[in-house]
């Protein structure tokens, strides 16, 4: 263990300023603020050329060694000290052996919504404003303009000054195949989703093949909340209109149907779903409208016909923020005056931390749309906590991957400022 990694415990107390003035003696002197345990391990073993599985940062130390009866000069100092490391590029969402990040291990400790998980949550946000502004300004070089000499580099190759590396190899060929594997992913393509096969089954609607959760029953109650957002405003006159952007196992659209609005849209794309739809006589509803499509190419048209929403709410699968954001365009041109917008809050669920970055990435985007959304806290059933096992406790039973892990869920609400 380095001196760095040994300072981060934490161990002399009290923890004052020398801490602090200790730390930035190291990062200064060139040790990064990511230097691990693991790497630290291998220096002093003269280890060399082998990868780490694992990454536990200085912020992994500090987080684990917290003193629960810290003084507020000594919380002072430990957030000074987090702070420092996170200016030096800290990273906030690195994991370690445990497959843990600092925030997971503050919120184990009992340390969620405290000044230090404020901190890393506005870290998390600040590196994703950053991510997106520094791949917005991207500019992809045409092959053209590297001027590569296909002669030289033959000739190079010829008096064994290889431009290629096997290493190099290997890590392209391990690179494209991730990328593969990516584009394979119903979970993660929307083009592949909609060309995999969709089986309904007890409770839930999955892929056939692989048994990816599209949408559970046990979402029941949050879709109650969304139900209910979109009749917040509704009027005794009953012109109520809403849009409801991905049927599913039509949870939601059964619901809004007991409201019974004067218009009640229905945007779906995958094929299976569609056939379900018409199986059940949803296209038959006097009331219902649908649209079977992406919504990118069916729900823009509706702003070029005047059509305008009391409601809005987004559940699709297979489609990330960047989506919602391009949705956020349509949503402030569709949504009425007093209408509102609410949406399947699963931003960054895995992760109880991420999931709070993600609550404050759409507090800030949604109002800079002119748009203020409040979140409403409701319990998840407990068995979504609970890993698959033989006994049936968990709602993961049978499904590829658990999508939720959160013991809240926040509830989005948004309507115009």
């Amino acid at each position: 263990m380095s001196e760095l990694h040994e300072l981060c415990r934490l161990v002399d107390r009290p923890i004052n300023h020398g801490y602090v003035f200790k730390l930035k003696h190291f990062l200064k002197e060139g040790i990064p603020a990511t230097y691990t345990l693991e790497e630290a391990y291998h220096v002093e073993n003269d280890i060399e050329d082998k990868e780490l599985n694992s990454t536990t940062t200085p912020l992994h130390i500090i987080a684990s060694h917290i003193p629960q009866d810290a003084t507020e000069d000594e919380e002072a100092i430990i957030l000074e000290m987090l702070n420092e490391l996170l200016l030096w590029g800290a990273g906030w969402s690195l994991i370690d052996k445990d497959d843990q990040t600092p925030g997971c291990i503050l919120d184990k400790r009992g340390f969620h919504g405290s000044e230090y998980w404020n901190t890393i949550v506005n870290a998390g946000v600040r590196a994703e404003i950053l991510l997106r502004k520094v791949e917005d300004n991207i500019e992809f070089i045409e092959d053209e303009s590297l001027n590569i000499n296909e002669e030289t580099i033959g000739e190079e190759a010829e008096n064994g000054q290889s431009v290629n590396t096997k290493a190099d190899d290997d890590e392209d060929n391990a690179i494209q195949e991730i990328r593969q594997q990516l584009r394979d992913d119903p979970s993660n393509t929307t083009s592949t989703y909609l060309k995999t096969k969709l089986e309904y089954k007890d409770g839930a609607l999955v892929t056939k093949e692989r048994g990816d959760g599209v949408m559970m029953s046990w979402e029941e109650t949050l879709m109650q909340a969304g139900c209910d957002s979109m009749f917040k405003n509704q009027q005794p006159d009953n012109d109520h209109c809403v849009l409801n952007i991905g049927f599913g196992m039509g949870i939601i659209d059964a619901m809004i149907q007991k409201k019974k609005p004067r218009k009640h849209y229905i945007c779906e794309a995958h094929p299976d779903v569609l056939a379900k739809m018409k199986e059940e006589g949803w296209m038959n509803k006097e009331n219902v409208v649908v649209l079977s499509g992406k919504w990118q190419d069916q729900v823009s048209e509706l702003l070029s016909k005047g059509v305008f929403f009391d409601g809005i709410y987004y559940d699709t699968y297979s489609e990330h923020y960047e989506d919602m954001l391009d949705l956020f365009d349509l949503v402030v041109g569709l949504l009425k005056p007093e209408g509102v917008f609410s949406f399947f809050n699963g931003l960054g669920a895995d992760r109880r931390v991420v999931y709070d970055v993600y609550r404050k990435l759409v507090e800030l985007d949604l109002n800079n749309y002119g748009l203020k959304v409040s979140f409403k806290e409701l319990v998840p059933p407990k068995e979504t906590l609970n890993k698959p096992t033989d006994t049936g406790d968990s709602v993961w039973d049978d499904i590829r991957r658990a999508y939720w892990s959160c013991p809240v869920y926040y509830h989005p609400e948004a309507e115009f400022m």
